[in-house]
């Protein structure tokens, strides 16, 4: 009887995962792909088929090339300074200095804040007349339209996605710097390095890994952002500040078209899949013997 269920333990330790897995990522994942095909844009209860219509009509839609550019300009814009900043952070906190519980804290905060209650937050910080426009009309500058003028909005909004993640990837490069081997830091301190040297000839190579983790992490983050777009802008002003995802959420919710949306949702999911590849294949090619 033991070796009987020993052979099999391990299927049944991974059988609720499974479960998971067919019922929340499989079963939707290829639903999804069976709407693409369909077009709900004449009768929300009686689709008929489309083939690859809804595909031709979104490569023929300049409003998915604008959605495309504010997605790719998020990401170019945030994921640098969340793959960079945060690394930055982690080695300053990983000193031996006095209170360092207290700033791993308060650098944390922000990660456990629900990300509704941030982004109202800031849009009260953004309003026309909120502390910000307020700080500068006291130095005599003109008040500025964080969330309505279409050049400031979607960096506004990337703000709140740079501020919610620094503490959440600085806990990710804490836990990295603490397998780098001590002895490598006293032999740059023999040698003469300075902290930075030190840092980009021993932590850097070292946790080269945690560092593709995170840009991928936060590459995939940036391109499927939601919620601080729907509570700050709603897309707009111009859609400005509609990405690929708010998009979708509009096209399927809102206007009901989920053939549309549907299409969208393979596309996106074609992209990610391009990222995580391209993480695979650069960084961890040793991990799979490729």
């Amino acid at each position: 009887m033991y070796k009987y269920y020993g052979k099999r333990a391990p299927y049944l330790f991974l059988l609720p995962a499974a479960v998971v897995l067919i019922l929340f990522f499989f079963i939707p994942f290829f639903q999804t792909i069976g709407l693409s095909f369909l077009d709900y844009s004449s009768n929300i209860y009686h689709a008929g088929f489309a083939g690859l219509k809804n595909y031709i009509d979104i490569l023929h839609n300049p409003i998915f090339y604008k959605v495309m550019f504010n997605t790719l300009l998020y990401l170019v814009v945030a994921v640098p300074i969340l793959a960079i900043f945060p690394l930055f952070l982690a080695i300053l906190i990983n000193q031996k200095i006095r209170g360092i519980t207290l700033y791993k804290i308060l650098i944390y905060l922000p990660v456990i804040v629900s990300i509704v209650v941030a982004a109202i937050a800031f849009k009260w910080l953004y309003a026309e007349q909120g502390i910000l426009n307020y700080l500068l009309n006291v130095m005599h500058i003109n008040s500025i339209g964080w969330l309505t003028d279409p050049k400031y909005a979607i960096y506004s909004v990337i703000i709140v996605t740079i501020w919610k993640g620094i503490g959440y990837y600085m806990m990710i490069y804490l836990a990295a710097l603490m397998s780098v081997p001590k002895e490598l830091y006293e032999a740059c301190d023999i040698d003469g390095a300075n902290f930075w040297i030190k840092h980009l000839t021993v932590t850097v190579p070292h946790i080269m890994p945690t560092i593709a983790l995170v840009t991928t992490i936060s590459s995939i983050s940036a391109m499927k952002i939601f919620a601080e777009i729907y509570v700050m802008t709603k897309g707009g002003p111009l859609n400005s500040t509609k990405t690929i995802v708010y998009y979708i959420y509009e096209k399927a919710f809102e206007n009901l078209d989920l053939g549309y949306a549907s299409a969208m949702a393979v596309i996106l999911l074609v992209i990610v899949m391009i990222f995580s590849l391209i993480n695979i294949f650069c960084f961890e090619r040793g991990k799979y013997n490729l």
